[in-house]
């Protein structure tokens, strides 16, 4: 009953987006031709203006893929490199409409980008309030929140996940368990109580490991509050000065012919 509440309040905050990109491999004795890449990943609206917060390696994974291998060993020309060029990306609303949007902050030590549509929205959107957080503790058990595919109408959905660890040190973060679920990075995580405890993102270890790359590289639950810090730094609105100066000197030469 306590998650079926917390959907119902807060589903029309999770949101699809649509990401096109083109991403290539490059490494000794193999060139890799750009291939273009098309996939659906989840964010949450996280204030009134249409901020939305996802995991960056959803929408750039070069840099994801590169620590993996980085880690798994290979150094010099043998260590491959990912490049991924984000060409499209769109906001599905909850009744399906299309919104055109942009990422205006990525941080990649946390593994969240920022994205604002292009057009301010004309009605206020639902938004998950960060601000309003809570903690966690081993074994508890949080709800977390997803938009499902275009398969299952791309229906919200639920899931029960509990805390197995708790990273404390150099920065805080949970670790959920590994049980199969609907959850994926970029869907939020509350508690009982419904307050947001954070937000699934990628994390990887920094440096050469003797252990395997699988053991390098987790999903996290980041605490909200760490999201909610790294959202103070997205621009208020987004920025396109030099597209604006390029129309208005087309403008003023059509007017001088």
């Amino acid at each position: 009953e306590k998650g079926r509440a917390i959907l119902e309040k807060n589903k029309s905050a999770v949101v699809t987006i649509q990401v096109v990109m083109k991403v290539k491999l490059e490494m000794k004795g193999y060139n890799q031709p750009a291939q273009e890449m098309k996939q659906d990943i989840t964010g949450i609206v996280i204030d009134n203006t249409g901020l939305v917060v996802t995991a960056l390696s959803g929408t750039d994974p070069g840099q994801l893929y590169e620590n993996y291998y980085a880690n798994s060993g290979g150094s010099g020309e043998s260590k491959p490199k990912w490049q991924s060029e984000l060409t499209d990306l769109k906001i599905l609303s909850p009744d399906g409409t299309e919104i055109a949007a942009e990422i205006v902050l990525r941080d990649k030590d946390l593994d969240l980008a920022f994205i604002r549509p292009t057009t301010k929205p004309e009605v206020p959107p639902t938004f998950i309030d960060l601000t309003n957080s809570g903690e966690v503790q081993v074994l508890d058990q949080l709800i977390t929140l997803n938009r499902l595919g275009k398969v299952a109408q791309r229906v919200y959905s639920a899931s029960i996940e509990h805390v197995d660890a708790i990273v404390t040190k150099p920065k805080k973060f949970y670790i959920p368990g590994s049980e199969a679920t609907a959850t994926r990075n970029g869907c939020p995580a509350f508690s009982l109580d419904g307050k947001i405890v954070g937000f699934f993102v990628m994390r990887t270890a920094k440096g050469r490991s003797s252990g395997s790359a699988a053991d390098n590289v987790a999903s996290i639950i980041l605490p909200a509050e760490d999201v909610r810090k790294s959202a103070l730094q997205a621009p208020a609105a987004a920025d396109k000065p030099k597209e604006e100066k390029k129309e208005d000197k087309a403008e003023e030469k059509t007017e001088k012919k």
